[in-house]
């Protein structure tokens, strides 16, 4: 179940964030200053290859593997990158996003589960 990191350190400049995370899933979401959702990113497969899906207000998705920095031997581990990653194809995902979302306030995991389905991938939501 995904639980609230509280005391979510804030960065000058950008939007209000809120951190959510479980064995599966961290979610950071996006405040504009109304507290409307301007955006989020979903990673997943935390245990496996990870990846992150985004979503911001001007209608962008970006679908990315992280690279976790960890794959040169003999050098210090690098900082984890963001690596394009095609389409998600997101049936299992949004249904593991389902039930760990019970928790998360119905404005939050009702927006994230809305701009999942709506990933332009023809098999998601069916």
């Amino acid at each position: 179940m995904l639980r609230e990191i509280k005391d979510v350190r804030q960065i000058s400049g950008e939007p209000k964030r809120r951190w959510f995370h479980d064995n599966d899933f961290d979610l950071v979401v996006w405040f504009d200053i109304d507290g409307g959702i301007s955006g989020f990113q979903l990673c997943y497969k935390k245990d496996e290859n990870q990846y992150a899906l985004t979503w911001h207000d001007d209608g962008e998705y970006r679908h990315n593997i992280v690279d976790d920095g960890e794959k040169t031997p003999g050098k210090y581990k690098a900082s984890p990158i963001l690596i394009d990653n095609g389409m998600f194809h997101g049936e299992k995902i949004v249904k593991r996003f389902v039930n760990a979302s019970r928790n998360l306030e119905k404005k939050i995991a009702d927006f994230v589960y809305e701009k999942m389905i709506l990933y332009p991938d023809p098999d998601i939501g069916k």
